[in-house]
């Protein structure tokens, strides 16, 4: 029987000081609902996440007495008794959230940044925070703990004097040091996964893009590379990476950039470049998928993995999302076919919602999907986007079926399929236990 927990509501004073409120329980949001969390959709906080303040944003928890969904505009007196603010977590990589923090997000007055919101709760009894998430992948390689910007600094000034009149290596070092990019940093670490970004266009205009807002209302995290390497540039940092770094991965599309793929003549030719020089370690394309004819020269030059993002696999709701300039979601949808018939490991790069991604149409469309197109991974990444803003574009009215079942039950149809987090090395694209290990936690 497991043991029985009080989990309290977390709340924030008016200066963004964190405080558990001594009578209310935790609620979520499952898209606008507000209830109480499911014991499935509840795990420790993991290592490495950090709570925010959601400003100017009422909490909403649930009497202790009643059960009754109550909306904390103001902190009780024992904590001072002045405004109170709803508290997020922000989850670290491997870990899709299950549920949004509850508050009234009427009352809010500022558009709400790039982030993605998750609840957040104290347990009385275990003394430590509760989050509504879910492991997804066992990969730490991407852990806080492993990113100590005292040894980078020296690496990053090394790489530059070595390579002084590569440009790309310029904007690596820039988001590595002021935008603190994993993947950059795992380049001058010579280490695992290492971006290549390589376009400064793009054809979606996402209402969400961390790196090209169209007005001030929704700031984006990093300004967009502004320039196309050359194959000389691209090879420069890749070939050393690849024949070295141990689980070495190189990956084209990153969020620094707009999409590879209408920059496919040029990364086509530095993929053979690099596989004239080497053969070993992973090279991967993300993209958006919209020109399918180029997936089919990137398999041809030797691209190895193919992680097409996609919001849903309903075509109403990816326009609301990605705002498609100049292709149809049928295009995305061609890519995912080519790319697995060119014999490519084929992820979705899945951005997912609670309220959203798990209404019974949307499972219903991802099984048929990924059923029919072989994907081979689901990488369950958590979409960063105010709550209002995405609800309001996505029509959202009801609940969802809640994030924790959607998996189960896509799982139970697609039983080979994998979830994750993160992409992977050739050696690692099916490991034996990878189809058989869910859930994690």
């Amino acid at each position: 029987m497991a043991p029985k927990r009080t989990i309290l509501a977390v709340v924030a004073d008016r200066d963004g000081e964190v405080f558990e409120h001594p009578g209310l329980l935790m609620a979520g949001m499952n898209g606008p609902i507000s209830r109480a969390p499911r014991p499935d959709e509840l795990i420790p906080l993991p290592e490495g996440s950090r709570l925010f303040v959601v400003p100017e944003t009422p909490p909403i928890g649930l009497d202790r007495r009643t059960r009754q969904l109550i909306t904390a505009a103001r902190l009780p007196s024992s904590l001072g008794g002045g405004p109170a603010q709803a508290v997020s977590a922000f989850l670290t990589p491997a870990y899709t959230r299950t549920l949004l923090p509850a508050a009234d997000y009427r009352r809010k007055k500022v558009q709400l940044p790039l982030w993605s919101y998750t609840a957040i709760g104290w347990c009385v009894e275990e003394e430590r925070f509760y989050a509504a998430a879910v492991q997804v992948d066992r990969n730490n390689q991407w852990q806080p703990e492993h990113y100590d910007d005292r040894k980078l600094d020296p690496l990053v000034r090394q790489a530059l004097r070595a390579d002084p009149d590569n440009r790309l290596l310029e904007q690596l070092a820039r988001c590595a040091l002021d935008y603190h990019c994993f993947a950059a940093k795992n380049l001058f670490f010579r280490r695992w996964e290492a971006p290549l970004p390589t376009s400064p266009v793009c054809n979606s205009r996402c209402l969400g893009c961390i790196s090209l807002q169209e007005s001030d209302c929704c700031p984006a995290s990093q300004e967009r590379l502004s320039f196309v390497p050359s194959v000389d540039e691209l090879c420069r940092i890749a070939v050393p990476h690849l024949r070295t770094a141990p689980e070495a991965i190189v990956s084209f599309g990153q969020g620094c950039e707009g999409d590879p793929i209408l920059q496919a003549a040029t990364v086509a030719s530095a993929v053979r470049e690099m596989r004239r020089q080497t053969d070993r370690g992973t090279i991967n394309f993300n993209s958006n998928g919209s020109l399918p004819d180029e997936i089919d020269r990137l398999a041809a030059a030797g691209v190895d993995s193919v992680r097409i993002s996609l919001n849903s696999l309903r075509e109403d709701r990816y326009n609301a999302y990605y705002r498609p300039a100049s292709y149809r979601f049928s295009d995305v949808v061609e890519s995912l076919r080519r790319a697995k018939k060119a014999g490519m490991f084929t992820m979705l790069n899945y951005l997912v919602f609670p309220g959203v991604t798990d209404q019974p149409e949307e499972v219903a469309a991802l099984v048929q999907g990924v059923g029919d197109l072989g994907v081979d991974l689901v990488q369950m990444r958590n979409l960063s986007i105010d709550p209002v803003l995405y609800g309001q574009a996505m029509k959202v009215a009801g609940e969802g079926i809640g994030m924790r079942t959607m998996l189960n039950q896509v799982k139970e149809q697609l039983p080979n399929l994998q979830y994750g987090y993160f992409n992977r090395t050739r050696e690692n694209f099916f490991p034996a236990e990878y189809p058989n290990d869910w859930p994690i936690c």
